[in-house]
């Protein structure tokens, strides 16, 4: 009889100098590194790069304070949570800022021409209890339609701070800022032209000329703005970044972050700091990564702006939620974050909840946590994904079983299950999400790896055991307790084993501590009556932190009450989220600029009955 041990541990789960910036000395100016000269050459993608290596090699061709290349601070603590202490920023009445408490928004699908529409679904969303509310402004039209809009609800006494969303309209902005209290502004594509991914060469005069056209276009705004009080959002897209930087940075998080400081620098030049930043993408690596890189840069240059949280278009239902828990919840538990959006393809009312449910999270995070004592970090890079790999199961020679399919090498699903789901071995073998032929299962893309059963079989039991070993036979891992396996053992079946079980051996385990490297997977229990959307957001907020950061190579979720399915299928949705393991056809909703060329939800649901079938691929719903 083989008898293997399971090769994986289970783990539980401003201005004002006084702010503790960190000291210059902490970064390598890009300028004090060796200079290229080279003529920008438009790249479009920019795949599996190396930040460090692409920041070294460019340098930012405008004037102001250049952008640095940080060595570690991106947020107060990476041992516990605390809040980044940032300045306030007034929306109206409602104040952002760290002494403050987080904020929750959201948008309106309806026509801004449409009054009355509009106007109901701003009250829906303040019953809601929405802190602020977005409206799309793209022309004259809709921005003639704001004043009536904000008459109207200050005639039935809501209050609600509104923000304009501006794209590709400056003259709008201006006649919109003198009545909503807040203008956002893409810099992607407010002053530059559309994109146009285009090969497009730059001499330095010819970028300084570029951003002399954007603060020539951008300061009649900043001024109106200081004129009548009202806030500003600088949201870099990273589907809208401009060619003109995309010739220079590509579409990275280092694009974003220029993008956004070539309007803060016009911001500051005029003296006007009633601004906040965002950084969003579809994708939460990437989106984790520009804000850690904007905040680290606000530390050098010794800014304090608040920061409007939020995954571009996450998508609807589970998928949706748990994209914005990873990005949002990850950020929230580096102590980032001031306001936070839910980008749902739903109602706009119905992203209140999950926005809620995040920023409860955010706010009691530095309270929940104990924190750990400093360490020296060996495996984790703040600014680009990369993975700490633990070793995977190899097969050795003379092995009559094939383990190496236990563990995946893109991240594993580890399921718990119970005796009873061996009594029908062919429902069970499908909630595995296992292929059948003739009965038979064999695994999949998207089959759960292994499972754990806390109680073997008995040893008559001929069925069970059957149906055990024809997973064990296609490579699944049967992982069950020491305890078990000596008592009533399972031939090949993993054995789970802690500490405290191996003796005298745990001390040889910790001595080599350094030299170990088994995969680590997390294993989260949630307790009975735990709410479906809770689920989501607490896995996609814990153990996403730390998968999107590259430490985990995979997850055991556990429900007492919650549907074997949804386990299954949270557990996958994770690891796609985190952008490890893809199994499903990926969704991005950006139906405009704006949000409102077409019904969001009617066609996103046409085109995923039509393309669901296609796992590894995006589809991204656009207007043209």
């Amino acid at each position: 009889m083989a008898t293997g041990a399971a090769a994986a541990a289970l783990s539980s789960l401003g201005r004002d100098n006084g702010l503790g910036f960190a000291k210059t000395s902490d970064f390598i100016k890009v300028s004090d590194l060796k200079r290229v000269k080279f003529h920008r050459t438009k790249i479009c993608v920019i795949k599996n790069s190396n930040p460090g290596s692409d920041i070294a090699e460019l340098r930012p061709a405008s004037e102001g304070s250049p952008l640095l290349v940080p060595v570690q601070k991106y947020c107060e603590s990476t041992h516990k949570t605390i809040r980044r202490k940032t300045c306030t920023v007034m929306v109206g009445d409602v104040a952002l800022g760290s002494e403050h408490p987080i904020r929750i928004q959201t948008m309106t699908t309806t026509d801004t021409k449409d009054v009355a529409a509009t106007v109901e679904q701003v009250m829906q969303i303040a019953d809601r209890g929405a802190d602020i509310v977005r409206i799309t402004v793209q022309g004259k039209k809709e921005a003639d339609a704001c004043f009536d809009i904000k008459n109207t609800l200050v005639q039935k006494n809501y209050n609600i701070p509104l923000v304009a969303d501006i794209h590709f309209a400056p003259s709008v902005a201006l006649r919109v800022a003198e009545c909503f209290d807040k203008i956002r502004v893409n810099p992607g594509n407010f002053a530059d032209r559309r994109a146009q991914f285009e090969q497009l060469e730059y001499t330095d005069d010819d970028y300084q000329k570029e951003l002399e056209h954007i603060e020539q276009v951008f300061v009649p705004l900043v001024e109106k703005c200081k004129k009548y009080g009202r806030a500003m959002r600088i949201g870099t897209n990273h589907g809208s970044l401009s060619d003109r930087i995309m010739s220079y940075y590509g579409d990275s998080p280092r694009g974003m972050v220029e993008s956004a400081f070539e309007f803060a620098r016009i911001c500051r030049k005029l003296d006007y700091h009633n601004f906040v930043f965002s950084m969003k993408a579809s994708n939460p690596v990437i989106m984790v990564q520009a804000y850690r890189l904007l905040v680290a840069e606000m530390y050098v240059q010794g800014w304090d702006y608040p920061l409007h949280l939020g995954v571009t278009e996450a998508g609807e239902g589970e998928d949706g939620r748990m994209k914005s828990a990873i990005g949002i919840g990850t950020l929230l538990q580096d102590g980032l974050g001031d306001t936070i959006r839910v980008s749902l393809t739903e109602p706009p009312e119905e992203e209140i909840d999950p926005c809620r449910k995040l920023a409860n999270f955010g706010m009691k995070a530095s309270k929940i946590q104990q924190g750990v004592a400093p360490f020296e970090e060996k495996h984790r890079r703040y600014f680009d994904f990369q993975r700490r790999t633990g070793d995977l199961p190899v097969q050795k020679e003379g092995e009559e079983v094939d383990f190496r399919g236990v563990l995946h090498r893109d991240g594993s699903v580890l399921m718990s299950v119970s005796l009873d789901q061996l009594k029908t071995p062919e429902l069970f073998y499908r909630s595995l999400a296992a292929k059948l032929v003739l009965g038979m299962p064999f695994k999949d893309l998207a089959t759960v790896d292994s499972i754990l059963l806390r109680e073997l079989p008995p040893a008559d039991d001929q069925d069970a055991r059957l149906a055990l070993k024809r997973l064990i036979d296609v490579s699944m891992g049967i992982i069950t307790p020491l305890s078990e396996q000596l008592t009533k053992p399972l031939p090949n079946a993993l054995v789970l084993v802690n500490l405290k079980e191996l003796s005298t051996g745990a001390n040889k385990l910790l001595q080599e501590e350094n030299s170990l490297n088994f995969p680590v997977l997390h294993h989260i229990q949630f307790p009975k009556g735990i709410p479906r959307d809770d689920l989501v957001i607490s896995a996609g907020a814990n153990a996403g932190a730390l998968l999107v950061d590259g430490l985990g190579d995979g997850i055991l979720l556990e429900a007492p009450d919650q549907d074997f399915e949804f386990l299954r299928n949270t557990s996958f949705n994770l690891l796609q989220g985190c952008r490890m393991r893809n199994t499903k056809t990926e969704y991005v909703s950006c139906p405009s600029c704006g949000r409102t060329l077409f019904d969001l939800q009617v066609i996103s649901a046409e085109i995923r009955e039509k393309t669901s079938h296609l796992p590894g691929v995006s589809v991204i719903p656009a207007a043209d």
